[in-house]
C-alpha cells in the first residue's frame, strides 16, 4: 500500500472569538466524502450563520450526488440567492468558503472570499489559496506590500462570496499531493487576521497532535485580540507511507499525524 490507499486524520474547532455575539463561521468534516470545509458567514443578524450553515450543507448535499468542487460551491451559491429571495430578511446575506476534497494523496482545492488553505511541512508554510479581497487586489497591483495589506482598515473587505447577487462568481481551484508529513491546515480570516504565517507555523510545529494544534491556534487568536469568530481544520495522512520511517524525510510535521490519546 502507498499513500494512495491513505486516509486524512483531521482535527476542527471554532469558537467565537473575543468580541463577536454569536459564531457566523461553519465546518464541514465529513469522512466518508473525503470533504472538509470551513465558511465564514456575513450578513448581520445571525444571517452570516445562516449562510454559512447553507452553503454547507448544499455543498456536501451536491457533492454526494457527484458534482465536482465548483460545480457544488456555484450550487451554494444558487442556494443561497434563492433563500434570500424567499424571506427579505435574508437579503444580503453571504458567506466566503474553502473546501477541500481527497482521493488518497491527492487533492482538489477551491475557495470563494479569504477564507484560506495552507500547507504546512518540513520546508514550512505555503499559503494555497489567494484571497478575493480588496487589499489583495491592491497587492496583485503593486500598490500595497503584503504587510501593509496586513494593517490596511480595509483589509476585511472581500471582492468574492456566495450569495452576491451583482456580479458572476469567482471560483478558484487548485489540484495537489499530499506529502509524507505534511499538513493542510483550513481556516476563517479570524485565524490569520491575528497571527501571522510564520505564528501559525511556530504553533503547528510545536503542537503534539491535531487536536492541541486546532486548540493552540485558537486561543492564540483569542490572545491576539479574538476580533472575529475564528475556526480551522487540520488535515494530515494515516495509513501506510510510500517508504519505511527511517527512508522518509524527517520533516518536524510528521509527529502531528499520530491520533491524541484518549
Amino acid at each position: 500500500m502507498t499513500l494512495a490507499d491513505s486516509r486524512p486524520e483531521y482535527a476542527a474547532l471554532t469558537a467565537v472569538g473575543r468580541v463577536r455575539e454569536h459564531n457566523e463561521d461553519a465546518l464541514l468534516c465529513c469522512p466518508p466524502l473525503s470533504l472538509w470545509a470551513v465558511a465564514d458567514g456575513m450578513g448581520g443578524h445571525e444571517r452570516g450563520e445562516v449562510a454559512s450553515t447553507l452553503a454547507l450543507k448544499t455543498l456536501r448535499s451536491l457533492t454526494q450526488r457527484g458534482e465536482d468542487l465548483p460545480a457544488a460551491i456555484r450550487g451554494a451559491h444558487a442556494a443561497i440567492l434563492a433563500e434570500a429571495e424567499q424571506d427579505q430578511g435574508s437579503r444580503g446575506m453571504g458567506t466566503t468558503l474553502v473546501a477541500v476534497r481527497f482521493n488518497g494523496a491527492d487533492f482538489q482545492l477551491a475557495w470563494v472570499g479569504d477564507s484560506r488553505a495552507y500547507r504546512l511541512g518540513a520546508t514550512g508554510i505555503e499559503q494555497l489559496s489567494r484571497d478575493h479581497s480588496w487589499v489583495q487586489a491592491m497587492v496583485d497591483a503593486g500598490q500595497m506590500t503584503p504587510e501593509q495589506a496586513r494593517s490596511h482598515a480595509r483589509r476585511n473587505i472581500v471582492t468574492q462570496c456566495l450569495g452576491q447577487a451583482d456580479q458572476e462568481l469567482q471560483v478558484d481551484q487548485l489540484q495537489g499531493r499530499l506529502g509524507n508529513g505534511e499538513l493542510l491546515l483550513l481556516c476563517s480570516d479570524g485565524l490569520t487576521g491575528e497571527l501571522s504565517d510564520a505564528q501559525i507555523q511556530q504553533i503547528c510545529a510545536s503542537a503534539g497532535t491535531l487536536e492541541v494544534m486546532v486548540s493552540e491556534l485558537v486561543e492564540a487568536a483569542n490572545r491576539e485580540g479574538g476580533k472575529d469568530n475564528i475556526s480551522c481544520i487540520v488535515l494530515g495522512l494515516s495509513g501506510p507511507a510510500a517508504a519505511p520511517v527511517e527512508e522518509r524525510p524527517r520533516g518536524f510535521f510528521e509527529k502531528l499525524l499520530k491520533p491524541a490519546k484518549s
